[in-house]
């Protein structure tokens, strides 16, 4: 299962008579702020072609088989949060060699959540979900939609629908995110 939301997610919205303009996500607006966020991520070198390297380390679907990842925190049109980088490598049977040697072209995405200021959206810990492709723009999802915004909220798939599993509160997998330098 990819971690997107699907088209049976898609056609849920339609099946409610909303329009995809009405989905918790992928809007015009979740667009404009991926963007703003994807370039200050490029001036903290996070993603781009002068991006920091890590040392990769063993992943698994629906991120990549491959992965980095990078806790920090980022100011957004005003607004300093926290923030989770994870670049998605691939194919299946990618060594960490293979990463090293050459990321760009191993690179399939890369996953981002930040964490917005109070009342973006409470009940999900006023995560920001996105996908970029490695150019920096957006991934989309079967139906056509733009993984930008609350990816996943109401939905049986998708970033939020699956991070809901995550043990605590902070929504995420890997770690207790909670470390002084993110607070």
């Amino acid at each position: 299962m990819r971690h997107i939301i699907t088209t049976a997610a898609a056609a849920a919205f339609a099946a409610t008579g909303a329009a995809a303009q009405d989905a918790p996500f992928g809007s015009e607006e979740d667009a404009a702020y991926a963007a703003l966020l994807w370039d200050v991520m490029v001036a903290e070198r996070l993603v781009g072609d002068n991006a920091i390297m890590a040392f990769p380390y063993e992943g698994t679907d629906p991120h990549g088989m491959m992965l980095e990842t990078f806790y920090t925190r980022a100011t957004v049109d005003g607004h300093d949060g926290r923030l989770i980088v994870k670049r998605n490598y691939g194919p299946a049977g990618v060594s960490v060699d293979e990463v090293l040697g050459d990321p760009s072209g191993h690179l399939g995405a890369v996953t981002v959540m930040f964490q917005r200021a109070e009342g973006y959206d409470d009940e999900t810990g006023n995560w920001f979900w996105v996908k970029y492709l490695p150019d920096g723009s957006l991934d989309k999802n079967p139906a056509g939609m733009q993984l930008a915004g609350l990816v996943g909220k109401g939905a049986d798939a998708g970033c939020i629908a699956c991070h809901m599993g995550a043990g605590g509160e902070d929504m995420i997998f890997t770690t207790d995110a909670d470390v002084a330098m993110m607070k």
